[in-house]
């Protein structure tokens, strides 16, 4: 990896945009030999195919190809880099990773949030409002390959909506309402919002700047769709939360213009 492939941003001047911070893995060249871990115990804390989950939508797309083992951009600048092990499910990361690295790391961090803020910004202008769908996963086997979550406390799809502004409840519970009605692979979905994640970083900083003209759907996919240990994808699957993540959007337009028509009665 290179430092001029840290993001893409595929800008469709739309006011949904969606965004995959954690599927990345890259991790600069000039950075590898200070990190202790290995590739696949990067990849089960990272979010494989939310980028490709999110590459084809009609809709301006940001897709971060850094790991979050060298930048976390869903977390605060301070925190952003895993330091101790507490920072990083436990996981020891670098090793004397030196303070210049560091603030070049930190650089790229206030790069893509002026990049980003821009783009809401833009949003804002052109359209008057912005939804942001923050798309990730999380584990479902984390401790070993055979023992999955408890699902009371793990639902399949988690819908983080705790920081949004109250003006924007109704819109939140709604779309929650709409992803338990829909279906993957011939089962009805268990999605709730707020169980096990709120939103992160990212989400707290847009809604800190920018709550008053939209909100955050941070949505964590239980990693169902794949086999974390060995990195197998269920390709059926995955498309099928590819054709969620469609609708999501489609449903996102249709609430924003039935919230303009409450306005008016």
């Amino acid at each position: 990896m290179t430092a001029d492939n840290f993001f893409t941003i595929t800008n469709r001047n739309t006011p949904i945009i969606v965004f995959a911070l954690h599927d990345g893995h890259g991790i600069e060249d000039s950075l590898r030999d200070y990190l202790l871990l290995d590739e696949q115990a990067c990849a089960r804390e990272e979010d494989p195919y939310t980028g490709y989950m999110i590459s084809d939508l009609p809709v301006t797309t940001v897709i971060v190809h850094s790991s979050r083992f060298q930048l976390d951009l869903n977390r605060a600048k301070d925190k952003s880099i895993y330091k101790k092990p507490e920072d990083a499910w436990g996981l020891n990361v670098w090793k004397n990773l030196p303070d210049s690295s560091v603030q070049e790391l930190h650089k790229k961090y206030d790069i893509f949030y002026s990049a980003i803020a821009h783009l809401i910004e833009e949003a804002i202008t052109a359209h008057g409002y912005f939804f942001i769908l923050d798309v990730h996963s999380y584990n479902h086997k984390r401790d070993n390959s055979f023992e999955e979550a408890p699902v009371d406390t793990h639902p399949e799809i988690n819908l983080g909506t705790a920081y949004n502004k109250t003006k924007w409840k109704n819109t939140c519970d709604r779309f929650a309402e709409f992803l338990s009605k829909e279906k993957i692979l011939d089962h009805a979905i268990d999605a709730r919002q707020n169980i096990i994640f709120k939103g992160g970083g990212f989400a707290q900083w847009v809604i800190e700047n920018y709550g008053a003209q939209g909100a955050v759907f941070s949505i964590e996919f239980k990693k169902t769709f794949m086999d974390e240990w060995t990195g197998i994808a269920n390709i059926p699957h995955i498309n099928e939360l590819k054709k969620l993540l469609a609708l999501s959007v489609s449903f996102l337009y249709k609430e924003r213009k039935q919230e303009k028509e409450d306005v008016k009665q």
